[in-house]
């Protein structure tokens, strides 16, 4: 058995989400959601940075276009959030392909639309050979 990529670190961030959803339930906009978690982060001591400007390269060259993750969190784990019905395949490469350009291991997706409870999912890449 291995272990968790970053256990302790997720357990925080995700314990900020829970805290959130307790309080606000599902309905609210992203936005309302990302604002709440950035005070939720603050007060339970998770180092975070909102939407900070990441930049992305094609073929060794810096595009103009920026990537923006909800939050990176203590440095490493991009949290992405969604309120929307049920988190979806498409959301799942989103942020799959945000951690490729970035080159961090782990993402959190976590989704505030879904009822009766929160809905996460932990997205770890690990740049492994294909083969054919």
């Amino acid at each position: 058995m291995t272990d968790l990529l970053y256990k302790d670190e997720c357990y925080a961030i995700l314990g900020a989400c829970f805290q959130v959803y307790k309080d606000k339930g599902c309905g609210f906009l992203e936005a309302v959601y990302q604002e709440c978690l950035a005070i939720e982060f603050e007060c339970s001591g998770v180092l975070f940075v909102p939407q900070p400007e990441l930049e992305l390269f094609y073929r060794g060259r810096k595009l103009t276009q920026m990537y923006r993750p909800d939050f990176v969190c203590v440095g490493t784990i991009i949290v992405e959030l969604k309120a929307v019905q049920k988190l979806s395949g498409e959301h799942r490469a989103q942020t799959m392909n945000y951690l490729k350009a970035t080159g961090m291991k782990l993402g959190l997706l976590v989704n505030f639309g879904h009822y009766p409870k929160l809905e996460y999912e932990r997205i770890a890449f690990s740049q492994s050979p294909k083969s054919f």
